[in-house]
């Protein structure tokens, strides 16, 4: 139907060697900056009914709108401006599925938007059934799916409570058969308190009151790195790792001293490199990729998204303060319109 999935794994194994992919490109979609553009968004917020209130910031009040109006311009090539009609037809009769926390839904969410605002007669079914959500392109019989697992790896309720397994990743079953993964984890390692949602870490049969979030972190991406390894047939599926997507809480990485969130901010930071430089997290998943015998293409959005300090709900989205989330319309859609290129260029 227009779509093989080993032609693209081979041309995907050509343009990213697990997550250095842009050394072997023409053009690094991730190196660039954002520039003023009226032609955006990419759709009209009002038009698309599926967006939660939490990344509804138009919606839910927030006055300004130049945030909405910036295209990311890669150094020495442009995006191909996201076309959800041919897309559709390109991914007729196949699966998608993000797996991930809520910056997953965030994309998620983005994506059927995108899809959904290009044909809005379309016939649809939006259901869900435990962790994962479902939306089906009826007329195109495609599923764009979001299973929630914030850590990849399994929290299992045991006797003694709440357990993040480091080593186990059973809800991988669900993820096996889909035409193309879109994976994320890392907005939950850093939770404590009554938001933290296990009570022992195990690893290796020990378990822990608490350890190096970090190092957790970079355990289960080694667990979650040998199940790609066993359970991907790049002949059937491909694979991505959405990146690290960053907050913006200290102005003092921005060069605003004294700014404690990103209320009222309403412009990205200009040029390409951010003052307060990339997290460390986005090293330990680098490092972890770089290990994987299977292709995982790096949607490596975290420079392009520490640049947004202005793409964020604020005060604007489900309750309280949120500078991690993103407005919907917004810098997810973004992130879809890279997806959509490395896909169309294939």
């Amino acid at each position: 139907m227009g779509w093989n999935f080993f032609t693209i794994f081979i041309v995907l194994l050509f343009h990213h060697s697990n997550a250095n992919a842009n050394s072997k490109q023409s053009c690094n979609f991730f190196e660039g900056s954002w520039i003023e553009d009226e032609t955006y968004p990419l759709y009209d917020s009002t038009q698309c009914p599926f967006i939660e209130h939490e990344f509804n910031c138009q919606r839910n009040g927030r006055p300004d709108q130049d945030y909405l109006k910036y295209r990311w311009q890669p150094h020495g090539c442009s995006l191909q401006r996201f076309d959800g009609g041919a897309l559709l037809e390109k991914l007729k009769g196949k699966s998608i599925m993000f797996v991930g926390d809520s910056l997953s839904r965030n994309q998620w969410q983005s994506l059927v938007c995108l899809l959904y605002t290009s044909l809005p007669n379309t016939k649809y079914n939006a259901t869900r059934v435990g962790d994962v959500s479902l939306f089906t392109f009826l007329d195109f019989e495609l599923d764009v799916m979001l299973d929630r697992s914030v850590y990849l790896v399994d929290v299992v309720r045991e006797e003694k409570g709440r357990v993040l397994k480091l080593d186990s990743i059973e809800g991988g079953k669900l993820w096996k058969g889909i035409d193309m993964l879109i994976f994320n984890t890392w907005h939950w390692w850093n939770r404590r308190g009554t938001t933290q949602p296990w009570d022992y870490i195990e690893i290796g049969g020990q378990y822990y009151k608490d350890m190096d979030r970090v190092v957790a972190f970079e355990r289960a991406l080694f667990t979650w790195a040998k199940w790609i390894d066993t359970n991907i047939n790049p002949a059937k599926t491909i694979a991505f790792f959405q990146g690290i997507s960053p907050s913006h809480y200290n102005g003092t990485d921005w060069n605003q001293p004294g700014v404690k969130t990103c209320l009222g901010q309403m412009q990205p930071i200009s040029g390409s490199t951010y003052p307060g430089g990339l997290p460390p997290a986005l090293r330990v998943l680098k490092k972890v990729l770089y290990t994987i015998e299977k292709q995982v293409t790096l949607l490596d959005v975290t420079n392009l998204c520490l640049l947004r300090k202005d793409g964020h709900p604020s005060i604007y989205g489900l309750s309280g303060m949120d500078c991690s989330h993103w407005c919907l319309a917004g810098v997810p859609d973004i992130w879809n319109e890279i997806l959509y290129n490395f896909i169309v260029t294939t």
